[in-house]
């Protein structure tokens, strides 16, 4: 009987791996095609993987928590001969075909393109190199085909010095190594576990690497990092190595906000069939003002600035295990009110569900995050990478406020609200990021409270 290699499929255009989190089904059970097989994480989502063919579960190539390069054959699955006729797999290709691949490459970005048989392979060289201790360092498949074609050894390939992104080691690092090794020239070695910080150039842990100075010896519990919360952690880090982060506040009266919700949120829920939130009314002063502050819009690499036209807003989410998650509305400048409220709506329920998509959650271009549902006054958010600025909202309080107006000062009770902004100062000087929190304060301050929706 003919078998059928499933393999880890690419998730998005960023995603290199994922976690298997759970097997449904055990070898030599039975599966139909498009059932679930297997349940993967990755630093974006979580997701189910169907099968792709029916038959029976020949083989399981990698355990629980193994982390697997996209590509990868994970598991095999035998089927029938009248199913499998018209869907023959290929034969493997010869010494020859592969040497041509692994000259043809572009990058070692492009995982989709190495052979799948290979990956077997490279996939047990990854999962040495991820629960090794010694290091922490990601390689990609090609980079592991090239290693095991040349008898290079996991503790050899970290001793390379890599040049791409966080010390990684690319393409060309392996090939001038194998080179040099060739025809006996000395090769120098990098320190493979430490990362270069983008700002100084001086070697900085990772989350995983900082070990605790002491250990506690009186009552105490130790709970280990889920999943999640290990890459919220990691997120969270290289943030600030990233970028050097300013935070400035402002207040705002949304009195005429709010109670304009107030006055046609039932009728909007009737005819829309979703509530309105306050989250969408903030979203579109805030693209209202990214339009006259574009440069808060953008993202670093290297000594450019990327200035982004599109407008993808994320929204960090809470979920019910404490966790957050910043789904992306994308190109939110298009919508209306009501698209952007059925949007803010969709993504939440999606996220609290477990049901969102790996696209869900990349390519935004600037965050906001309500820490006021929370009860919290303000924040000091810390930005999301690669965007330069996130903004924070807090508690919407009545207070007692001095109201200026052509007959003279009177103290009245308002709806005030504090926000914050914390930007990257790399690009963002103080002066264009208090402006454009200013702007914002001023958007919700002028709210029309006579609008349609």
């Amino acid at each position: 009987m003919p078998i059928v290699d499933l393999v880890m499929p690419k998730m998005g255009e960023s995603i290199m791996e994922a976690t298997i989190l759970k097997w449904h089904k055990n070898a030599g059970e039975s599966i139909k095609q498009d059932e679930t097989l297997l349940e993967i994480a990755t630093d974006k989502v979580d997701s189910e993987v169907p099968s792709t063919a029916e038959g029976v579960v020949e083989e399981i190539l990698f355990a629980v928590n193994d982390v697997v390069p996209v590509g990868t054959v994970i598991a095999k699955i035998k089927v029938a001969e009248a199913a499998h006729e018209n869907g023959k797999p290929a034969d493997p290709p010869t010494n020859a075909q592969k040497e041509e691949i692994v000259r043809k490459q572009p990058n070692e970005e492009s995982v989709s393109s190495v052979p799948i048989h290979e990956s077997v392979l490279a996939g047990s060289v990854l999962k040495s190199a991820n629960t090794n201790g010694t290091s922490n360092r990601f390689y990609s498949p090609l980079v592991l085909n090239i290693a095991s074609n040349e008898g290079i050894g996991l503790s050899e390939l970290e001793g390379i010095h890599g040049s791409g992104n966080d010390g990684r080691v690319t393409k060309k690092d392996i090939l001038q190594y194998v080179a040099s090794r060739k025809s006996g020239i000395p090769v120098s070695k990098g320190e493979p576990s430490a990362r270069p910080s983008p700002i100084s150039g001086l070697q900085q842990p990772s989350i995983t690497e900082i070990k605790p100075q002491s250990t506690y010896s009186g009552s105490a519990e130790i709970i280990e990092m889920d999943r999640m919360r290990k890459l919220i952690a990691e997120h969270m880090v290289r943030s600030k190595q990233t970028s050097p982060h300013v935070t400035s506040f402002t207040e705002a009266d949304v009195t005429n906000l709010v109670l304009w919700r107030d006055r046609i949120k039932g009728a909007f829920e009737k005819r829309e069939g979703t509530k309105i939130t306050f989250t969408p009314l903030f979203i579109e002063a805030i693209i209202r003002c990214i339009k006259k502050y574009p440069w808060v819009n953008s993202s670093v690499e290297g000594d450019k600035i990327i200035v982004k036209k599109d407008i993808h807003m994320g929204m960090a989410t809470a979920l019910p295990n404490g966790n957050l998650i910043v789904p992306v509305i994308r190109n939110a400048d298009q919508y209306n009110l009501v698209g952007l409220t059925k949007q803010v709506n969709q993504l939440a329920e999606n996220a609290r569900n477990n049901r969102l998509k790996p696209e869900d959650t990349q390519g935004g271009t600037f965050t906001m995050t309500n820490v006021g549902v929370f009860g919290s006054l303000m924040g000091t958010p810390i930005i999301n990478q690669p965007q330069v600025a996130i903004l924070a909202v807090g508690a919407i309080k009545k207070r007692p406020m001095v109201i200026e107006s052509e007959q003279g000062d009177a103290i009245a009770i308002r709806h005030m609200m504090y926000l914050s902004l914390s930007y990257d100062h790399r690009i963002v000087d103080g002066s264009v990021g208090a402006s454009f929190l200013t702007e914002i304060a001023r958007e919700l301050e002028n709210f029309d409270p006579s609008r349609e929706y």
